[in-house]
């Protein structure tokens, strides 16, 4: 373990000391940055499909469940994605630095001033493709890095980082250290990593819900902050008002993937249009492959599906008497992460939406829509579902960042 938390920080302070260059870098530079990468990762194609390709065999050797071999396989579709992103990242209006507040007493003017935090570290799991999602924010906001995942996608973000991220930086002329990558498989990494408080500030922390509260938990413990994604799970309300046939195409849409936090894991129908619409929704589950879990249930109604190995592709199903029973059940019993309502009743509509509390709310569009390249059109760090001020929801290069308060003569 002192091996593994010196190779940490070790990371740690490399990143600290190539901070300097990207914060102070102009935004051509950082854009070029960018748009370098997307240049690599298709010219590298190969090699990241050949490194990813022996990550997920030894996933399947070792028992990997289906829908986490979807989040660490990279295809080719999903690599020009990744490309394409990139470039469009490059392309996104950088943060003012610079705001005009007010003028004060004395005709005195108050500036915030938005710097970056340094050094963000970040912990994910087997999703290799969240190494160019993560580091790519990074370098927009201009903060320095310190990536750790999982064994699983390490292989693959070991060659992402050698042959796309540091090469593209070092072309633009900023310091490549400026991301590092851990290369220890241990867990204890995770620990190590959320313990710096004087070199890594901030932790994004992605990945199943208890193992990432138990490092949020830690990481309050040494005074680093945390910017969490822990909990998934889609909502989907079936209301008494809904059309069955877009309901229906609703149920279909939320299913593409299966690995992913924002799919459908529970679906309310109220009582009234139950036997009209569960002929239709029954077909939508089986062109998916999914199967419902139908009353008398033997878990907890909420319960996401998407990290279970056993019954991963499974969509939870349950009657409602009412919009406010659904609510209730969204508010109270699952991740708060989104949930949605298919209805041509703008009223009831509007009920629901004034209802639930949680991060992404949607009429009548899947809860698939609730990320940072589907609605912001620029990659995410992760989904924060913190009921604090603060980023909440996708979050993306525009929100890593601190204020600084200036006041100048006039």
């Amino acid at each position: 373990m002192d091996e593994v938390a010196k190779a940490v920080e070790e990371c740690a302070r490399a990143a600290k000391l190539a901070a300097p260059s990207l914060a102070a870098a102009s935004a051509e530079a950082v854009d070029a940055a960018l748009t370098g990468m997307a240049e690599r990762l298709l010219a590298h194609r190969d090699e990241v499909l050949e490194a990813n390709q022996a990550d997920v065999e030894r996933a399947k050797a070792e028992g990997m469940s289906a829908g986490l071999l979807d989040r660490l396989t990279i295809t080719p579709e999903r690599l020009t994605g990744m490309a394409e992103q990139l470039r469009l990242l490059a392309g996104a209006p950088h943060q003012e630095r610079t705001v005009e507040v007010s003028t004060l007493d004395g005709g005195l003017r108050l500036v915030e001033r938005r710097r970056p935090v340094g050094v963000i570290g970040a912990n994910y799991e087997a999703r290799p493709n969240v190494t160019v999602d993560v580091a790519s924010q990074l370098v927009k906001s201009r903060n320095a890095g310190v990536l750790r995942t999982g064994s699983a996608a390490l292989g693959s973000a070991q060659r992402l980082r050698e042959v796309v991220i540091a090469p593209a930086l070092a072309d633009a002329g900023i310091d490549a250290d400026c991301v590092q990558l851990v290369p220890r498989v241990e867990r204890e990494a995770a620990s190590a990593l959320v313990r710096l408080p004087n070199l890594v500030p901030l932790v994004i922390l992605r990945g199943s819900g208890a193992s990432t509260r138990a490092l949020a938990t830690e990481a309050a413990v040494h005074g680093v902050r945390t910017l969490a994604h822990a909990d998934g799970g889609g909502v989907l309300y079936v209301d008494r008002g809904a059309d069955v046939t877009k309901a229906r195409d609703l149920v279909h849409a939320s299913l593409d993937r299966l690995g992913v936090c924002n799919r459908l894991n529970l679906l309310l129908i109220h009582e009234d249009i139950h036997d009209e619409a569960w002929p239709a929704i029954s077909d939508a589950l089986a062109e998916r492959g999914v199967t419902p879990s139908l009353a008398p249930h033997e878990h907890a109604i909420g319960y996401e599906w998407a990290l279970d190995s056993e019954r991963e592709a499974t969509v939870t199903v349950a009657k409602v008497g009412a919009l406010a029973d659904a609510v209730e059940i969204a508010n109270e019993r699952t991740s708060g992460l989104a949930a949605g309502i298919a209805t041509e009743d703008e009223s009831a509509a509007d009920a629901f939406f004034d209802g639930y509390t949680g991060t992404g709310v949607f009429w009548n569009a899947p809860t698939r829509l609730l990320d940072g390249f589907k609605l912001l059109a620029v990659p995410e760090t992760g989904i924060n579902l913190d009921k604090v001020p603060g980023p909440r929801g996708p979050v993306t290069y525009t929100d890593l960042y601190v204020r600084q308060y200036a006041v100048l003569p006039a």
